[in-house]
């Protein structure tokens, strides 16, 4: 039995969908592809965020669903999956949620650092006042509109000058600023060859510029990009938790701790969505990593959710079916072993 009969025999007609566009190129048209977009509103995997929609167009959170998070978080993480699904910015429920996260957008096209926990847990941070700006806290509202088919929307496109606005000059993201000088990032998400560079915050701000339709291919995400690649970590328990988190399995939980995990299925997304191809070593080690972990019916297992295991299959295989074997692709980085907290050398 091929990957292709089990994903087709998954009974969530989103996943069918996306199937069926994605993999087996099936045209709008498509009798069967039109039939399954009738059916997205009684998907479990949709109907689980629709349940969680407010009257004012926000979301909550789910049993064990970042409760403690506040209304952009939760809003944003429900757009994410939504889009994901498949639908659109004309459904009514992504069209509540996306204004909802317009209103509280500032003059400056960034969202609140704080007000309704845009960021950290609780939507708190230090007492003494340590960040003054982080870009999660714009990033991860316009990752939520950026799924949802708002990323060329006029306020959106603000929203990403203020995130560009905000890369470090090396290239990459930092952990934020306290007034104009910028905050180091803890060891453990640290970016590879960068002084200040915050992988969270790196990770979040290209995973939303993977998502433009132009600026996708822009210097800013290609460097991001590349800094990523440079972390070379491969861990098998987390192939794929982007993903099930997306799709509402994992809990949206966490600020600067969001990408603590290096995924290896979120870069190679990343990857064929930006344009790195099979030339670059490392994207080819991550394919090869990947084929690896592959089960013997052609699924990827997800242990900790394996209601995820299909989900995350498809979004394997349509990476390595968009990866290019060459391209324009032009890595500037060294490859170097990464280590989160490098020993200091003794003076004697």
């Amino acid at each position: 039995m091929t990957w292709a009969a089990l994903l087709l025999a998954d009974p969530s007609p989103s996943l069918r969908l996306l199937v069926l566009r994605a993999l087996l190129k099936r045209p709008e048209t498509d009798d069967e592809v039109r039939e399954l977009r009738t059916h997205q509103e009684i998907d479990p995997f949709v109907t689980r965020f629709l349940e969680l929609q407010n009257k004012d167009g926000s979301f909550r959170g789910g049993e064990g669903g970042g409760g403690v998070l506040g209304g952009i978080r939760l809003t944003a993480q429900a757009l994410m999956g939504l889009g994901y699904f498949g639908l659109g910015p004309d459904h009514p429920a992504i069209k509540r949620g996306a204004e909802y996260l317009f209103t509280h957008q500032q003059p400056d096209g960034s969202f609140p650092l704080v007000t309704q926990g845009a960021v950290l847990d609780g939507g708190m941070v230090d007492e003494d006042v340590k960040y003054h700006m982080i870009p999660l806290q714009t990033a991860l509202p316009l990752l939520g509109l950026a799924w949802a088919g708002y990323a060329t929307d006029p306020r959106a496109e603000k929203a990403f000058d203020w995130l560009l606005s905000e890369e470090i000059p090396q290239g990459g993201w930092p952990s934020g600023r306290h007034a104009d000088q910028y905050v180091f990032a803890g060891g453990y998400r640290r970016l590879a060859h960068s002084k200040f560079g915050c992988r969270t915050n790196t990770t979040a701000a290209v995973s939303v510029l993977a998502l433009h339709p132009t600026r996708r291919k822009s210097q800013s995400a290609q460097r991001g990009l590349d800094l990523l690649l440079a972390h070379e970590q491969r861990q098998a328990h987390a192939l794929g938790f982007e993903v099930a988190r997306i799709i509402g399995l994992e809990p949206p939980r966490g600020g600067f701790t969001y990408f603590k995990r290096y995924d290896v299925a979120q870069v190679l997304d990343l990857s064929w969505r930006i344009g790195a191809s099979l030339e670059d070593p490392r994207v080819a080690e991550n394919v090869n990593f990947v084929r690896e972990q592959q089960g013997a019916y052609g699924l990827w297992e997800y242990a900790r959710h394996p209601e995820a295991s299909r989900w995350i299959t498809f979004d394997l295989l349509r990476s390595l079916t968009n990866l290019d074997q060459e391209g324009d692709w032009f890595s500037m980085e060294p490859r170097t072993p990464f280590q989160a907290y490098p020993k200091k050398p003794k003076r004697f």
